[in-house]
């Protein structure tokens, strides 16, 4: 009997032991792969600065002076005998886009011109039949002077002579203004729809951009508050420039129209969809990243490092740009260092450390 108890108390020693043994052993697993390190951080100091609103909304680039060319007269026979320029070409006011064939308008004007001549004898005739010479017009009754005009057809033979001129000098068709030729796709000899513009003349000086905001940004912009422009066609193509006007018109749809001046870039072409976005200053702020700014039950806190620790404060943000927030909070400070990242992970009285820059 006494020999079965100590092999009982034996027995139970040994389980004893190996449990501590255990315990020991998993007590240095923990500490090795929970080892406790402070979060690395970067900060910024919040300050008061200037704040610029963004605002941003899509658009398509326009020249401010477009001049459709089409010729005076597109009779039969009238086709372009040679054209001058090509898409893409710059022209100065004046220069020569192309001609047509002149036969018919010259033989028009030839005999628009008897025509003329004859009208002109046969008002000699009515003047002298009533006692008159032209060459004492001076003493004839403008009344009887106009009758004898219509009486021997000089009018009409006039209007006609002073038509016939006119397409005979317009047969060569020139830019009223300096710029680009575009939507040019007639050929030599071939008959052009006189319903259609010969070809554009995109004007030099700068473009301009045609977007729409909604009414309730009204308030957030007024002309003379700077744009910038990005192609989406080339996000690397950008520009700059101010709005130019504002339609004081609301549409059904609650938007408005707003037109905007920007600089000439030699990879913006008339038509092209664009982003816009405007900017306004809005004074002095608080400004802070927009990566500052975390959710914590369900509200905006942002963390301030102070002693090597991170402390949440409560925040609530106000207008945004692409990058940044305008914030108020009660207990924030200026010169509070503003945890901008490493911040995912953080609660309230974390052991932090800021990253060497």
């Amino acid at each position: 009997m006494k020999r079965i108890i100590f092999a009982c108390v034996f027995l139970i020693a040994g389980v004893v032991g190996c449990e501590q043994k255990k315990s020991e052993g998993n007590e240095d697993s923990v500490g090795i792969v929970l080892p406790t390190e402070e979060t690395e951080v970067r900060t910024t100091t919040l300050r008061t600065v200037d704040f610029e609103h963004e605002l941003v909304s899509n658009g398509r680039i326009g020249a401010r002076q477009i001049a459709e060319l089409q010729f005076a007269s597109l009779s039969s026979g009238n086709v372009p005998v040679r054209i001058f320029v090509k898409n893409g070409d710059r022209v100065a006011k004046g220069a020569e886009i192309a001609m047509l064939d002149t036969f018919h308008l010259s033989n028009n004007l030839r005999q628009a011109e008897d025509n003329l001549q004859k009208a002109y004898l046969e008002l000699q005739d009515v003047l002298i039949g009533q006692g008159y010479s032209l060459a004492d017009t001076a003493s004839i009754p403008q009344d009887m002077l106009r009758l004898a005009h219509i009486r021997s057809g000089y009018n009409s033979a006039g209007i006609q002579y002073d038509l016939a001129k006119y397409n005979l000098d317009n047969a060569t068709l020139r830019t009223p203004v300096s710029g680009t030729v575009a939507d040019l796709f007639s050929k030599p000899y071939c008959a052009v729809d006189a319903s259609e513009p010969f070809c554009i003349i995109i004007g030099d000086g700068e473009p301009e951009v045609d977007f729409t905001i909604l009414e309730n940004e009204l308030p957030l912009i007024k002309p003379g508050d700077k744009v910038k422009i990005q192609a989406y066609a080339s996000p690397d193509v950008e520009s700059t420039g101010s709005i130019a006007s504002i339609n004081p018109n609301v549409d059904r749809e609650g938007a408005v129209r707003v037109k905007a001046a920007i600089r000439p870039h030699p990879k913006l072409f008339n038509g092209m969809n664009v982003r816009i976005s405007i900017f306004r200053s809005l004074g002095k702020q608080w400004v802070i990243p927009k990566t500052a700014v975390v959710l914590r039950t369900g509200k905006q806190v942002v963390f301030a490092y102070k002693d090597g620790k991170a402390a949440w404060h409560y925040v609530t943000t106000g207008f945004e740009n692409a990058t940044h927030y305008t914030v108020t909070g009660e207990t924030l400070r200026e010169g509070d260092e503003i945890i901008y990242s490493g911040n995912e992970h953080l609660a309230d009285g974390t052991d932090v450390k800021q990253a060497n820059l």
